[in-house]
């Protein structure tokens, strides 16, 4: 792997970083755990819910929202460490989420279950306000995966798994998303997990090629970083934000008993030159 080093090893699906405080937040989806883990690779369970996916965000106030797929719920995290309804999105079958600076939470979905091997459809945004209403706002991404916000609140970028391509919408006044576009094509990527930095070049992680790519806007390829397996997705942070945190695992395959091989998930770290910025 060269110049990726290993924070954490041992677990399952691990996906969903977050850096927070002081600490990189991880959801290992085999295990239904959400992890805290400390730039000593020393990690704590801070919630547990048996759902997959298991995907989270921070809300500007400091509390983590963790999705229940399952359930078809947004879950809150108290001070107490209790878990509570943030919202209801009305149906089972979500993925990924990310938290904008005014509360806002937007929270995807593909059209068809991939781990019972139905055929594809499209699937949708939603948007969950801090009133805890929920709304589609997008819809027409093949696969929608890892989701970031610009510094500014003004745009959402949406990984498309399927289609190869990183999709960009306006954010409007009302959390609403207008005036889509796509941000970059990715010949043969295949995006998961993305993350934004300073320069508004987007980090994306890639399963079937086991890399992470450093785009920016247009397509320009500026970094890759090569993994000796599937990277799922990555997160800017550390002290100064120049630390690439990368969750990589063996991939067996969503229709399997174990869509990776037991043990094989690590937390990766790469130092990089441009901060993160925006969410998550």
């Amino acid at each position: 792997m060269g110049e990726a080093r290993t924070l954490l090893d041992g677990r399952g699906l691990l996906e969903s970083p977050r850096w927070h405080g002081d600490r990189l937040y991880v959801s290992d989806w085999s295990a239904g755990e959400v992890l805290a883990v400390d730039l000593s690779g020393r990690a704590e369970v801070v919630a547990r819910v048996a759902s997959l996916p298991l995907c989270v965000a921070w809300l500007p106030d400091d509390r983590l929202v963790i999705v229940s797929s399952a359930d078809g719920l947004l879950l809150r995290r108290e001070p107490d460490g209790g878990l509570v309804t943030h919202a209801d999105l009305g149906q089972p079958g979500w993925n990924d989420i990310v938290a904008d600076g005014r509360g806002n939470a937007y929270v995807n979905r593909p059209g068809f279950d991939p781990t019972a091997g139905q055929a594809p459809r499209p699937g949708h945004v939603f948007l969950a306000t801090p009133d805890g209403s929920a709304r589609q706002v997008a819809e027409d991404i093949a696969f929608p995966n890892g989701m970031a916000v610009t510094p500014d609140n003004a745009t959402l970028i949406v990984a498309d798994s399927y289609r190869g391509h990183l999709v960009a919408f306006d954010i409007d006044a009302d959390g609403g998303l207008s005036r889509r576009r796509v941000w970059a094509e990715l010949p043969g990527g295949v995006p998961d997990g993305i993350c934004l930095d300073a320069e508004n070049a987007v980090w994306y992680a890639d399963v079937p090629h086991r890399r992470c790519v450093r785009v920016a806007e247009g397509g320009q390829v500026l970094r890759t970083v090569e993994l000796d397996r599937g990277g799922f997705a990555c997160a800017l942070g550390g002290p100064d934000g120049t630390t690439l945190f990368i969750v990589a695992a063996a991939w067996q395959g969503m229709t399997e008993p174990e869509p990776v091989t037991p043990g094989s998930g690590r937390v990766l770290t790469v130092r990089v030159d441009v901060p993160g910025a925006g969410w998550p």
